[in-house]
């Protein structure tokens, strides 16, 4: 079913429950039941309520079709213009406030006035023969009965517009890419609902009783100890129907302040596992502005985070460039090795955090160079095998380098790209000959492009090979000393893109 559909059904379901229980339940059981007429007049009554029911519902739906149509208009439009999203997101806040108004007029002007005139009538003209006191304490009890129906009704539309006021927001932000906020704006303020809502609830049912019970004992003619038995059975009726209805306006009452306290619950369980999430603004009273608040903190933490992310991003590249300094032949090695293991990352379906890590473990794949001697690193001539070790030990000395930094988790995620991108997808490679799919993810996409750099990259003692020299070396290398899969990927991005403008890919020289 549609929003809008499951809107009306709600609003339905609860105009059900308020409205006939209410008028119906108290109405007919309640005072009925307290006053000794005949069965003939109980029929004239029950007309009465009947007729004056008919035109309450007539005008409680005319007064709702005009509260909900810039509801409507929107929901029922494909792409709504933003004013209209924005006046009917604004409206749907207001929507509780309306339901008070729209229970209490029809119910006063379109129940109990038509329903007052023709009891006068009928009591008049001796088609009733009750005093004219019990009317006027029918009327008090009508607007009682309207004022715990409005509360209830108050409530239960506060629940039922909250789908309404996400769908707005998710509508206002696919269509229009802005999000609307009340920004703490109240249009229904805590202290007056909390005192009305108290104040009905506790008494409603008092009034009731001390009504129905007047009207009772004047109409009692039994002995005092029937009187009495009959007393208890009838009051035992009325305290069960009062105390059910005031259970039922304080379980909405603290439902109202439940729901919005376990949702800044979880939101602040959500910072302190790291997720830094905005609380949707449900809300028309003072919890707007705490919303407001609390979203106002999670944005300046964002902001703080990214910061920080930032000056993060800008160390990784500042020891990449660092490194790459040593040696004029190598510079910027470190930062195009990054580039080629982001591309090849995206090819292989690599997105957010994971594709973010493997960029910073690029940018320090060689980080462990800093521990080998410049003698060895620049030697122009054939290493020695002892010198070759050297050379070799470079990944374990970055991964100890990088376990340096503290707190040491955050630097987990590079580990394992910065200590096996010299390994062979055919376990013939170091520190730890793993083979295959052993090997970390980010040291066999790190491999492949850092030995195309490498190649087409000029060293001491020799020219850098050309483009297309490099991918064919690749090529033949694939499942024996590069994965197979990333190698391809890399081959297959390059193959069609060999014509581009070599700037944006620093070091091909096509």
């Amino acid at each position: 079913m549609n929003i809008y559909g499951a809107f009306l059904k709600k609003q339905i379901s609860n105009y059900l429950f308020g409205s006939v229980v209410a008028v119906m339940a108290v109405g007919s059981l309640i005072l009925l039941t307290s006053l000794e007429i005949s069965i003939v007049e109980y029929g004239r009554l029950l007309i009465v309520l009947l007729l004056s029911f008919i035109i309450m519902a007539v005008t409680e739906i005319s007064v709702f079709l005009r509260q909900i149509k810039p509801i409507r208009t929107a929901l029922l439009d494909p792409e709504p213009a933003l004013d209209v999203l924005e006046a009917a997101y604004l409206h749907t806040h207001q929507l509780p406030r309306h339901a008070v108004m729209r229970i209490l007029g029809p119910h006063l002007l379109g129940l109990s006035l038509p329903a007052a005139l023709m009891t006068f009538w009928m009591i008049h003209t001796g088609l009733l023969t009750i005093p004219y006191v019990y009317l006027v304490m029918a009327v008090v009890g009508a607007v009682l009965v309207a004022s715990m129906h409005a509360l209830i009704e108050f409530y239960l539309t506060c629940s039922a517009i909250i789908p309404l006021i996400k769908e707005f927001r998710n509508r206002a932000m696919e269509l229009h890419n802005v999000d609307f906020s009340l920004e703490g704006h109240v249009f229904v303020p805590i202290r007056p609902k909390f005192l009305i809502s108290c104040m009905l609830i506790g008494t409603f049912p008092l009034f009731l009783f001390i009504m129905a019970t007047h009207i009772r004992m004047n109409n009692t003619g039994t002995g005092l100890l029937v009187g009495v038995q009959n007393y208890w059975v009838w009051a035992g009726m009325v305290l069960l129907i009062g105390t059910l209805f005031s259970s039922v306006a304080a379980l909405l009452l603290t439902n109202s302040v439940q729901h919005p306290i376990n949702e800044l619950y979880k939101a602040m369980n959500n910072i302190k596992d790291g997720r830094l999430l905005q609380v949707q603004d449900e809300y028309s009273d003072e919890f707007s502005k705490l919303v407001a608040g609390f979203n106002m903190m999670v944005r300046g933490l964002q902001d703080r985070e990214q910061q920080s992310r930032q000056l993060l991003d800008s160390y990784f590249t500042t020891l990449a460039v660092a490194l790459d300094a040593r040696d004029s032949y190598t510079a910027g090695h470190s930062l195009r090795v990054a580039e080629y293991s982001v591309i090849i990352g995206q090819l292989a379906g690599l997105t957010g955090q994971s594709l973010d890590d493997l960029r910073k473990s690029a940018l320090l794949h060689d980080i462990g160079k800093i521990g080998v001697p410049d003698n060895v690193l620049f030697k122009e001539g054939n290493l020695t095998d002892e010198e070759f070790d050297q050379i070799k030990s470079h990944p374990v000395l970055g991964e100890n380098i990088l376990r340096q930094i503290e707190p040491v988790e955050k630097m987990a995620p590079y580990l394992g790209g910065v200590r096996s991108h010299h390994e062979r997808y055919d376990g013939k490679g170091y520190p730890d000959g793993l083979g295959g799919m052993d090997i970390p993810l980010h040291g066999r996409i790190i491999a492949v492009a850092d030995a195309y750099d490498a190649m087409t990259s000029d060293r001491p003692y020799r020219k850098g090979m050309d483009h297309e020299q490099a991918l064919a070396i690749l090529e033949k290398g694939r499942g024996s000393q590069w994965d197979p899969q990333f190698a391809g990927l890399f081959l297959a991005y390059f193959g069609k893109n060999i014509h581009k403008d070599e700037r944006e890919y620093p070091g091909c020289t096509g």
